[in-house]
């Protein structure tokens, strides 16, 4: 699963690579056709780097729910799931030191 995760990141970093280049040479034609400035090229730019990393942001976060969840269909312990029974354990040993 570990490596179907993998392959699934490195495709959408290549689409966001690709991506990347063809909007920066789009909007380099842009500018050699004088539609736009050289600022406004480094606006839109700017805008699409930002906005590309919110969308990194949102990825991540909807990736981390999804193993979440999978981890949890499969019956694997989370670090909280292992947090917890360490508190527990911790709790009961130190009961069992009281007697």
């Amino acid at each position: 699963m570990n490596d179907l995760l993998k392959k699934g990141f490195l495709l959408g970093l290549g689409a966001a690579v690709t991506s990347k280049e063809k909007f920066e040479s789009k909007v380099k034609q842009l500018v050699d056709k004088n539609e736009l400035t050289q600022e406004q090229a480094k606006a839109v730019l700017q805008q699409f780097i930002e906005k590309g990393e919110t969308k990194k942001g949102e990825w991540q976060a909807q990736q981390y729910e999804q193993m979440k969840k999978f981890a949890q269909e499969i019956g694997l312990a989370t670090k909280e799931d292992i947090n917890e029974l360490r508190a527990r354990i911790t709790e009961l040993e130190s009961k069992l030191e009281e007697k």
